[in-house]
């Protein structure tokens, strides 16, 4: 368990993002098919223009679950709490399946970051029901994991991963 979470806490996802918590489930996320998201990783950002498929291989075939993907590192406020960007929600995943099986409350966004290397997080919540009503936010800016799952009632993550990524250059592209 703990292999699982120290390059969550290293990559300061835990602790910055979201608060401690017990993976239950093994989320993969992959890009293109082929280029699968492993914990600080870095993608280019050419190889991620396309929405990822997102696989949840619950055994729990009556669990439904809420996917959102952000970007701690985008620029904002001062306030670290308030400087995540929004970048995708779905809800009403069902175990056992993937993303597209889901209901899409805010589409998936391009990862562009300008300066500086950005993490891009994937976090996973159990739903307590099959179907979730969620609060959908005004902006994707200023957005804050805590705050989404507590206003939701979603609880801890069940699962989390997140790759690098930072602007590409031209000669990068080649």
């Amino acid at each position: 368990m703990a292999r699982i979470l120290q390059p969550l806490v290293l990559g300061g996802v835990i602790g910055e993002v979201i608060d401690p918590f017990s993976p239950t489930v093994n989320m993969t996320i992959t890009y293109n098919s082929n280029t699968r998201v492993c914990n600080g990783h870095e993608l280019y950002p050419s190889s991620i223009t396309t929405k990822p498929r997102v696989l949840i291989p619950s055994g729990e075939m009556r669990s439904f679950f809420t996917l959102i993907m952000i970007d701690p590192d985008a620029p904002g406020p001062s306030d670290p709490y308030l400087r995540e960007h929004l970048h995708w929600i779905v809800t009403d995943i069902p175990g056992t399946t993937d993303d597209t099986y889901g209901r899409e409350v805010m589409s998936y966004e391009i990862p562009k970051p300008y300066i500086g290397i950005h993490r891009f997080v994937f976090v996973l919540f159990k739903q307590k029901s099959r179907q979730c009503v969620i609060t959908t936010p005004v902006s994707r800016d200023q957005f804050n994991t805590r705050k989404f799952a507590e206003a939701n009632d979603l609880g801890l993550p069940v699962a989390a991963v997140y790759f690098n990524a930072q602007r590409e250059t031209a000669a990068r592209r080649r």
